[in-house]
């Protein structure tokens, strides 16, 4: 079980800390979630949690349209022990790694770049802004990155750290906005409210103000580490080597397969619920458990997990589609009663009294 120390300092975390804390522990990415207006605010505030909270080192990708693979690999690189930071990829892309030339041999390269080259390394934490705007093939070049935790540049192959977390910021809507596997693979997702607060942004300020009531400097978060975080590398550590340790028994297992179940046989339910999501269910009950200072899942934790798994998963059931129109239920009355439905309200349903008995 974890120290004291550890878990104060965990319970003092935001809910921005505290997920990617979570990410951390269990080596998986998430999916943030804010309203549009705030998601330049929200990119800044998780640049000063992954610098001053983890010490890691932090890249953000504006994504849209229009975003290049070319694009996406310069902005996901940051310099190592350069000597200013004018040449690093987040602040700049005047320089290409992909060079559209039919002869890569030939071209002259200064010895900036080279330099640069030499240099430049994977961020520990990658930002990618509205990455469900981005074209398909940026999104499956994000999955590659996640699964082999490498990227291939011009000149090399890329390695990604040892602790390593990308982070979906998505601005608006419901339900999944990624492509189907970025989407599953992606392990958590979370909704900030605006009206929360960035406590780490605001901080930035001399005048303690609410950054929503003041003229915006536009401040610059460091890129770069801490030297002294909140949360160590070997806090981290720690917490998976507990979390895998964490012990799951028979009834709480039962319980947490009829969560599985009921949310598959959810009449608004289309689809969602794979495979994959329900390893993830698992591995986020364990990682949540020392987290609260236990050495084994309950079934709290079982349900606070089902929240964070299945939120962006769950594909709504359009009405034409729904499972009594096979017998003749009327496509108005169906219409009616799915109006308004999202997968946060059938993961209520499931969790609540309605749905799977919860084990005594």
């Amino acid at each position: 079980m974890a120290d004291e120390t550890l878990i104060e300092k965990v319970h003092e975390l935001s809910d921005l800390e505290l997920a990617a804390l979570i990410c951390l522990v269990a080596q998986e990415h998430c999916i943030i979630d804010t309203e549009p207006d705030a998601i330049d605010d929200l990119a800044q505030e998780l640049q000063l949690v992954a610098s001053k909270v983890f010490g890691l080192s932090n890249a953000v990708v504006d994504c849209h349209e229009h975003t290049s693979l070319d694009d996406f690999a310069h902005a996901i690189l940051s310099v190592e022990h350069s000597p200013t930071r004018s040449n690093s990829p987040v602040t700049t892309r005047q320089e290409s790694y992909f060079l559209h030339t039919p002869a890569f041999g030939s071209t002259n390269r200064s010895p900036v770049t080279e330099t640069f080259s030499d240099n430049k390394r994977i961020a520990n934490v990658i930002i990618a802004k509205n990455l469900d705007e981005a074209p398909k093939q940026i999104q499956i070049q994000a999955l590659e990155l996640m699964r082999t935790k490498r990227i291939y540049t011009r000149t090399s192959v890329q390695n990604a750290p040892k602790r390593f977390l990308f982070i979906a910021l998505l601005g608006g809507g419901e339900g999944p906005r990624l492509t189907r596997h970025l989407n599953d693979y992606m392990f958590i997702s979370h909704f900030h409210d605006p009206e929360d607060g960035f406590p780490n942004l605001e901080d930035m300020y001399d005048d303690g103000n609410s950054i929503s009531s003041v003229v915006k400097k536009n401040p610059v978060p460091d890129v770069e580490g801490s030297l002294w975080p909140t949360i160590s590398a070997i806090d981290v550590e720690h917490l998976s080597s507990l979390a895998n340790d964490a012990v799951v028994s028979i009834e709480v297992k039962r319980y947490q397969q009829d969560i599985i179940s009921f949310l598959r046989v959810h009449r608004a339910v289309a689809g969602g619920v794979s495979a994959s999501s329900s390893k993830h269910l698992d591995k986020l009950a364990k990682c949540l458990a020392p987290l609260h200072g236990l050495a084994y899942a309950t079934p709290s934790l079982i349900g606070l997990a089902a929240r964070k798994i299945y939120l962006h998963r769950i594909h709504i059931v359009q009405p034409e589609n729904e499972r009594s129109m096979q017998w003749g239920s009327d496509l108005d009355a169906i219409s009616a009663l799915l109006e308004g439905i999202g997968a946060e309200d059938v993961i209520e349903d499931v969790l609540g009294t309605t749905g799977a008995e919860v084990p005594l």
